[in-house]
């Protein structure tokens, strides 16, 4: 129980450091994230610039902040698109006649084929460069993950007791999903919402880092770890910070969601 405890509390942790650099990029923002100079390239860390200057001479620290705030949006945007998607699209397949059900669970385990990062790819490579079509990507690879969840739990929920129970009493098939068999499901959303999270700032880190996410002149975590990838033997703290951002970011809500599970029922959660 201990360690429990300590993987949900330290995912706490990482998440609130998180969370502390979001809001401070909309309150304090020591430098426009586009602005450069090319007489302070390189600076060391200062009072002026607290982690210091890249390679165009534009303030590490802003664009940090930037790049966190766009990694939420869009991966909270994503994750939040592509779970009530793929619930949906979940609970019609497990509440369908078996033809219906068996085409949509089809369709289903062939998108679960392509590992996510991959049709992520393809798709920003298809939609073009740009934020929006590349959370529309993400969202697209976390239907089949969230319709998967959906479909398994309303089949174990729809044999118990309480459901069958209620269906006599004449609820309808809406009224047994939202009312009967949600709050029993609750547990394990929040479980797989949090670790998706994790993986759309890793992946909306990748396509930038790609170049088929945010684009110059933007701030993104991956964009900052490409564009400092030529300097990382003579100025790492280019890379370190975005990095290590990047790490905390995607470790916490990974944490977040494996200490949620194996708090409640003792079990790893990672997929």
């Amino acid at each position: 129980m201990k360690k429990h405890k300590f993987t949900l509390y330290f995912g706490i942790l990482l998440i609130s450091i998180i969370l502390i650099l979001f809001f401070i990029s909309f309150i304090y923002l020591p430098y426009p994230v586009e602005e450069m100079n090319i007489k302070g390239r390189f600076l060391p860390p200062s009072k002026a610039h607290l982690l210091g200057t890249d390679h165009f001479g534009r303030d590490i620290f802003s664009r940090v902040l930037v790049s966190t705030r766009s990694a939420l949006a869009v991966s909270v945007s994503s994750v939040f698109i592509g779970s009530v998607c793929g619930l949906i699209l979940g609970a019609i397949a497990a509440l369908s006649p078996v033809a219906i059900e068996s085409i949509l669970m089809r369709f289903v385990d062939a998108l679960m084929a392509f590992p996510g990062i991959l049709s992520a790819m393809m798709l920003s490579a298809v939609l073009g460069k740009g934020v929006i079509n590349a959370s529309i990507a993400i969202a697209f690879f976390m239907v089949p993950v969230f319709a998967r969840l959906s479909y398994s739990m309303i089949l174990e929920n729809r044999k118990k007791g309480y459901v069958k129970a209620a269906r006599s009493y004449g609820a309808s098939t809406i009224r047994l999903v939202v009312f009967h068999m949600l709050p029993d499901m609750i547990t394990r959303l929040i479980t797989q919402l949090s670790t998706s999270i994790g993986t759309a700032i890793l992946t909306e880190s990748s396509l930038s880092f790609l170049g088929l996410g945010i684009q110059p002149p933007g701030a993104s975590l991956g964009l900052m770890l490409s564009e400092a990838k030529g300097y990382v033997l003579t100025y790492p703290s280019q890379a370190i910070w975005p990095g290590l951002v990047l790490a905390i970011a995607v470790l916490g809500f990974c944490m977040l969601g494996d200490g949620i599970n194996s708090l409640l029922h003792g079990e790893k959660s990672y997929e």
